[in-house]
Order: structure tokens, then sequence, then C-alpha cells
């Protein structure tokens, strides 16, 4: 039997290191396993005896990996149709047959690479080789991964690398978010006043705003939220636990939000079939208190099980995709050019418009074109005009 095996760790040239291993088989070699061959926590699996077999009963196998090869066959070299970001997940390594004539593989040789890096669960890994100027992928592809290693398979030996591909961001429009800010900031104004409003009038008997009130705040609290982690929004991102905790609120602040829609519009309903003024409702329909139990209860209770249940959830690209749904249901129809956002910078801004000012249409419409509500500006009006005149004939009267 002639088998030889060879580890050693070799300086390629001044600047490059690598680790090889060698393996060699003679023709009395009795071997009928594939070998495998490890250098610097990377794995080759070759079906050396089959090789062996069309070179007159001789083979031999080296495998190198380098230590900064890396930086020199750079992933920038992996040329793709899509404008993506590269990055190598893996160390340069190179698998070659000395000395042997017949170089055919009968069996693709398998390579099981370590990360060097944590990948990206967006991003798309690909085997490669060199090709005297670039990476390319011919002849090889990626079998298995895992959080730490991934697998390629290749039908011929080369210089190989493992990259990983992700999507740039877009870029950041400048006037889209001064636009997004001025228009959230007057969405929160009106809702702002709109909740002013709603308490103010709470003990009027003609206008029952329990629902309003409740939803007001609710969209008050999260656009607020979301102005505040738009602007220390790269801050925020370096910390898991903030980023889960803001994802919660959020989730149960819109959740409330659809709740206490629901109830408005149960009020409205009832509003409809009773035909009669709003105060009957009030004294006769839901009591305040439930309203409030459910309106919190209900979301409370939601968001606590899927936190029990998925506890990864909150701040996941999953539940962004949630959230995302039951914003939609909660704004309603201007959503819907949520969805074409990327085809038309028009609509993008036609969609953030038509979001930010729900807090201005609740104004509209349940302060400013509420009869009720109006008689209580103008009952507010006329106080402060004469509280006013009355300051004005006293400070007259002393001069």
């Amino acid at each position: 039997m002639s088998v030889y095996s060879q580890w050693f760790h070799n300086p390629v040239s001044i600047v490059f290191l690598s680790e090889v291993q060698t393996f060699a088989i003679g023709p009395e070699a009795n071997l009928t396993d594939t070998p495998q061959l490890k250098a610097r926590d990377n794995l080759l699996k070759i079906d050396l005896p089959g090789i062996a077999e069309n070179n007159n009963g001789s083979g031999a196998v080296a495998f190198m990996t380098y230590t900064i090869m890396e930086n020199v066959l750079k992933a920038t070299l992996f040329h793709t149709e899509n404008d993506t970001i590269k990055a190598m997940m893996s160390a340069v390594f190179a698998a070659s047959l000395p000395k042997t004539k017949n170089t055919m593989l009968p069996k693709p040789v398998i390579f099981t690479l370590r990360h060097l890096t944590q990948v990206d669960p967006e991003g798309n890994l690909t085997c490669v080789y060199w090709n005297q100027s670039r990476w390319i992928v011919d002849g090889c592809e990626l079998t298995e991964t895992n959080s730490t290693y991934t697998v390629c398979t290749c039908n011929h030996l080369s210089t190989f690398a493992l990259i990983m591909q992700t999507d740039r961001p877009p870029e950041e429009d400048k006037l889209l978010e001064l636009i997004n800010t001025i228009a959230v900031s007057v969405g929160l104004l009106f809702l702002a006043l709109a909740i002013l409003t709603f308490i103010l009038c709470r003990w009027n008997p003609k206008v029952n705003n329990t629902a309003r009130l409740n939803l007001s705040i609710c969209l008050f609290l999260a656009h607020l939220l979301f102005l505040l982690v738009q602007s220390f929004l790269s801050h925020i991102q370096k910390h898991k636990l903030v980023c889960a905790v803001i994802s919660g609120v959020l989730h149960f602040l819109f959740l409330s939000s659809f709740v206490w829609m629901y109830l408005e519009a149960l009020q409205l309903f009832l509003l409809v079939r009773n035909l009669r003024e709003v105060r009957v409702i009030q004294r006769e329909g839901i009591h305040w208190g439930f309203l409030l139990l459910i309106g919190y209860g209900v979301p409370c209770l939601v968001v606590g099980v899927s936190a029990g249940l998925v506890p990864d959830g909150h701040g996941s690209d999953q539940m962004m995709l949630f959230k995302a749904l039951v914003q939609f249901i909660i704004l309603g129809c201007p959503w819907i050019f949520g969805f074409f956002v990327n085809n038309s910078k028009m609509l993008e801004y036609l969609f953030l418009l038509s979001t930010s000012q729900q807090g201005t249409f609740i104004f509209l419409v349940h302060c400013v074109l509420n009869k009720e509500v109006q008689e209580q500006y103008r009952r507010w009006w006329k106080t402060l005009c004469c509280s006013s005149e009355a300051s004005e004939s006293s400070h007259s009267s002393r001069s």
C-alpha cells in the first residue's frame, strides 16, 4: 500500500500565507473511501481513487486555503447583471491535482466552507471560482448552507471562494424626508387639536367621543413614535432590544387604533339603527368602561400572545410586513398607494401625504364639520369674548 498524507503551514509568497494539506495514493493502494482534506476550517472531499484509476493507479491532491487573498481577489470582481453589494464570505482556497496527467473528475468535488462573517438573511450566497481576471460561477453550485458553513459542489478544480450578494439600500431622498417630516408634524398638530376638542367636549351629552378620543390618542402616539424613530434611526438600529420594544409598542398602538375604529363603527351602527340622537346612544349604548376594556385589552392580549409565541418576532422583517398590513387596514384606502410606490415617485408622494394626514381628516370630519362640536366652539368663543370684554371694562373703570 502506498498512501501519503501531509499537512503543513507554508508561506506561499511574501504577502500571502496558506494552510496546505496534500493526499496521495500509489498503484498498490487499497483505498475505497473518499478522502477528506482540511485547511483552515475548510474541508474538501474528492474521489481520489476514481482519479487514480484513470492515471495508472496513482493520484494526488493538494488543498490550500489562503489567509488574506480575499483582500486582493475582492468580491467586487464578481460581475453580475444586478447592481448588488458583494462581500467575501469565505477565505480564498484552491485545489489541484499535482503530477496528474488526466485531471478529469469522475465525480464533483465537495467543499465545506466556514463563513468569515455572519450571513445576512436577505443575502444571496454564490459559489464562484477565479477565471484569470474575475470570479465566475460556471460549474459550481451551492448545495447546503447554515449560519456558519456552506457546502459547494464543483465539477472542476481551480481557485474558489464564497461570495454573498445583498441589495443596495435605496438612495436617500432629502425632499421626501422633508415632506414626510412636515406632513407628519401637521398631522400630529391636528390630532392634538382633535384630542383637546374631544377631552373638553366629553361632558357634552350630544357628543359621544370615547372611541374617537382613544383612536386619536393611539394614532397620535404611533405617528409621534414613528417620527422620532425616523429621526434617530441610525442610533436605534444598533440596539436590538430597543428595536424590539419599539416594534412591540407600534404593534400595540396600531392594533388599538384598529379596535377603536371598529368600536367607532359599532357606535355609528347603533346610531343608524336606533335613529336617535347621539346622546341616547351614549346613555343606552356601550358603557365607556367596557369600551376601554375592549379598546386596550384586546390589543394588549394579542401583543402579549404574539411576543410569547414568537419572541423574536418584534423587530424582524416578518413583523414589519405584518405591521404594514395592519396599517393598511387602519389608514384605509390611501395605503393602496403603498403597493405602487416603487414604480412611481408621484405615487410615493401621494402615499406619504395621504397617510400622514389621518389626524387632519379626523379633526375636519369629527370636529370642524360636526354640528355639536361647532356649537361647543361657539360657546367657547362667546365665553372667551365675554371674559375679554369684561376684563377691558374692568380695566377702563379703574382708569
